[in-house]
């Protein structure tokens, strides 16, 4: 059953409520840390949304024990909750960059992102992270790139040449809530933006990519 906090369930539905609660029943669990973090998120912090959860953090972790990367770059950190997911594919000796603006959240991340038994190979930084992207170690094996909408094409051209060939980027909210196909209202810069980089990343013959339909949408961009 899906978790529901203040009478909502968190995600965002493209489907029914009822096969979304079928999949995650169908979908590995995840650990007692995630879980804590995850009811945390919805007791305390704003925007509790904004979390992965459990489907798509259980995707990140698939994807991340595929690849097994060496070196991952998160960009949006916001509680942990995807970091703890992907630090689980993440080789021995390894190190998973975590970036975000808002310093802030440095007290749930004491108390959830830093107690795993792995907190050692997180480096988490706060601030611009396009002033930080120039300053990371290649090659990149894995990103997830889940932060401000209006620098998402920024972020992804800033980290494309800093990715190894096979690398994976991940990307979320790239349907945003359906804007995507409506048409833009004026002013709106996030949907524009967002707009702008599915066609950049369809057309870009760097990559191999599949948009998928889970959660707000997650694009999952293969560099050849």
């Amino acid at each position: 059953m899906a978790l529901t906090f203040a009478g909502k369930t968190r995600g965002m539905h493209f489907i029914s409520e009822e096969l979304e609660h079928y999949a995650e029943r169908h979908t590995s669990g995840s650990s007692t840390l995630l879980e804590q973090l995850e009811r945390a998120t919805w007791q305390k912090v704003i925007n509790p949304r904004m979390l992965s959860g459990h489907l798509q953090g259980r995707f990140l972790a698939m994807l991340s024990a595929l690849v097994s990367p060496r070196c991952i770059v998160e960009i949006g950190t916001y509680t942990g909750y995807s970091a703890l997911c992907l630090l689980e594919g993440l080789q021995e000796g390894g190190t998973l960059v975590t970036i975000d603006i808002n310093d802030e959240l440095d007290a749930i991340h004491q108390a959830y992102l830093l107690q795993h038994p792995r907190a050692k190979s997180i480096d988490r930084r706060f601030g611009d992270a396009l002033a930080m992207i120039p300053t990371l170690e290649a090659p990149i094996d894995l990103v997830f790139i889940d932060a401000d909408k209006s620098n998402y094409i920024n972020y992804y051209e800033a980290l494309m040449p800093r990715v190894r060939a096979g690398g994976l980027l991940l990307i979320d909210n790239v349907l945003w809530s359906g804007k995507v196909v409506e048409p833009v209202k004026e002013g709106d810069v996030d949907t524009e933006v967002l707009v702008e980089l599915n066609q950049r990343i369809q057309a870009d013959e760097r990559v191999e990519n599949v948009l998928l339909p889970l959660r707000d949408g997650l694009m999952v961009v293969r560099k050849v």
